[in-house]
């Protein structure tokens, strides 16, 4: 098969090339574009994924639901609702909340360097998320209230993207938060921000990570 590609990308998000997947991966990867997907249930509850253990960084931690990179060609919803079936075995539909820049290595085996964006959605049937082998170990739903108790006591477990993801919620998209006002209002909050700093400090320091700024900008 050939090596999967990846699209790189200058500060403002803006296509400068395209590189080897494992490439961008390594302790000095260059910055590329990915996106990191939430998947939750009716009554607020987020699914996280257990990260296999054979992936090359933070095998075995605790990530969002499911997290790759866009093709050529795609935007960040079509990517993460092509990637999804692959992940989880299901199909759905996706919005976008925000995008953010960060930098963290893992270790001395590589680094992510990546503008992310941030997708959710919304699961009437958790019960049909199936975990594929190679990708995730463990699936679990989790409330923000017992997030916030994890993240106080084991913060490292926990990739540092899902970690910068949730806080940045509140910064998403008016309509996406108006939209999902009642899914997302248990994850807005002073105590749970002030949680998900702290957690996210333990991983890389905040000169290594910020929203993007994003107005006159569309998907």
């Amino acid at each position: 098969m050939p090596e999967e590609l990846v699209i790189l990308v200058d500060k403002d998000d803006n296509q400068i090339g395209l590189e080897e997947k494992v490439k961008c991966h390594l302790p000095n990867g260059k910055l590329h574009r990915a996106f990191t997907a939430l998947l939750f249930d009716q009554d607020g509850n987020l699914a996280l994924a257990r990260r296999a253990k054979e992936k090359m960084l933070w095998p075995g931690d605790w990530d969002g639901t499911f997290a790759s990179h866009p093709r050529e060609s795609e935007s960040y919803v079509s990517s993460g609702e092509r990637r999804m079936p692959e992940e989880l075995g299901i199909s759905g539909k996706l919005d976008y909340l925000n995008k953010f820049e960060y930098h963290v290595s893992y270790k001395t085996i590589g680094s992510e360097n990546e503008i992310c964006a941030t997708l959710i959605g919304i699961i009437d049937n958790p019960e049909n998320l199936k975990k594929v082998e190679g990708e995730i170990d463990e699936i679990r739903w989790i409330s923000s209230k017992k997030l916030l108790e994890e993240i106080a006591t084991n913060p490292e477990i926990f990739c540092p993207w899902m970690l910068i993801a949730i806080v940045l919620i509140e910064k998403s998209r008016k309509d996406k938060l108006d939209k999902h006002t009642n899914i997302l209002s248990t994850w807005i909050n002073s105590e749970l921000h002030e949680g998900l700093m702290n957690a996210i400090s333990k991983h890389l320091p905040n000169d290594k990570w910020r929203i993007i700024d994003e107005k006159n900008k569309t998907d």
